[in-house]
């Protein structure tokens, strides 16, 4: 069986443009067969959240277009049962998403799976390719994306009330890999850092505050928040999972958000009538607390996703995964994952 989830970063973080379209021979093992994915209608539904007074509000926007998809190519004889995963941008308050074009092979079906919600996933089965036959799947959209500005007033807004969060929200209050909120430190310093502030707003900025005074920034491999904290340095990964995970242990709804080449966090509070917004923050680069200069679009938002390939894996990153069925005597797929800004 085949088993490859080429186009990003080992450690699973988005890659750019350029590492997207690597070429990869993935080895061809002989295994047993493919576990059978089947979609339903309730796969097609994504996470809804309404922009609304009282929350982060939209500034400027930009529109570009972005294609992904995968082209795959049997080489040296036939493969046959081959499964690609490819992560679908979705609409959220501050982005829209519309497809323009499709390009997709007679050999191809295509279907759509949400994970966890939160991220949505292009599904791609091809049951056989002969020796050099090609199949793609290519989808061009149209995203426009709203930087985020933030609320002019911010007074009157609480720390939410664990026992009545929507069942959405409860998750981000959980530890999820490389964010861990159990640790006995990280919850010291949950207790700790926001102790003498008294506005829930002034709390969170507290923390955020800490960990860019606290984690000096430098690039490298993905080592998670705790470690970040132990070493005193991260990259943009580690200084937002280290934002995150002392605000879970604050029972503080927080979550990741990920764009092409970047990471940021994104925290949660409820307003005087009780209704909760998300707000985002960059803990790495210039201070931006309760609002985003970002323009990029957005990939995921979350960092704990059940991949449809195998249920009993947590993931913080749901990156392109290839999948498929031994051939005796058959060929090596070579695949490309495509990501790639086209115009904006």
């Amino acid at each position: 069986m085949v088993d490859s989830s080429s186009g990003e970063p080992a450690d699973g973080r988005p890659g750019n443009a350029a590492m997207m379209n690597k070429i990869i021979v993935l080895r061809w093992l002989l295994a047993a067969g493919l576990a059978v994915f089947c979609p339903t209608a309730a796969a097609l539904a994504q996470f809804q959240e309404e922009q609304s007074p009282g929350g982060s509000q939209l500034g400027p926007g930009k529109t570009q277009r972005w294609r992904c998809g995968v082209e795959i190519q049997a080489v040296g004889g036939p493969c046959q049962g081959v499964v690609g995963y490819i992560p679908f941008p979705v609409d959220w308050p501050e982005q829209t998403v519309r497809i323009v074009e499709e390009e997709i092979s007679k050999s191809a079906k295509v279907s759509y799976e949400t994970v966890d919600e939160t991220v949505k996933l292009m599904v791609v089965r091809i049951p056989r390719l002969n020796n050099n036959e090609e199949a793609k799947a290519l989808i061009t959209f149209e995203i426009k994306r709203h930087v985020l500005l933030a609320p002019a007033d911010t007074s009157g807004y609480r720390l939410p009330d664990k026992k009545k969060l929507d069942r959405r929200v409860l998750p981000f209050l959980a530890a999820s890999p490389k964010i861990e909120s159990d640790a006995p430190r990280i919850k010291a310093l949950a207790k700790e850092i926001p102790a003498d502030k008294e506005g829930a707003w002034e709390k969170v900025e507290a923390i955020y505050d800490w960990v860019r005074e606290h984690v000096q920034y430098k690039e490298g491999p993905l080592k998670g928040a705790l470690a970040a904290l132990k070493d005193g340095t991260g990259d943009c990964e580690e200084l937002a999972s280290l934002f995150i995970a002392i605000c879970r242990a604050a029972d503080i709804p927080a979550r990741s958000v990920w764009v092409p080449g970047h990471c940021y966090a994104e925290f949660y509070l409820v307003d005087a009538d009780g209704k909760g917004h998300w707000f985002p923050c960059q803990a790495a680069g210039t201070r931006a607390f309760g609002e985003i200069p970002e323009l990029r679009p957005i990939l995921q938002k979350g960092d704990s996703f059940r991949p449809p390939w195998d249920k009993r894996d947590r993931q913080r990153y749901l990156a392109e995964k290839l999948i498929g069925s031994a051939v005796p005597g058959g060929g090596n797929p070579k695949v490309r994952f495509v990501r790639e800004l086209l115009a904006e």
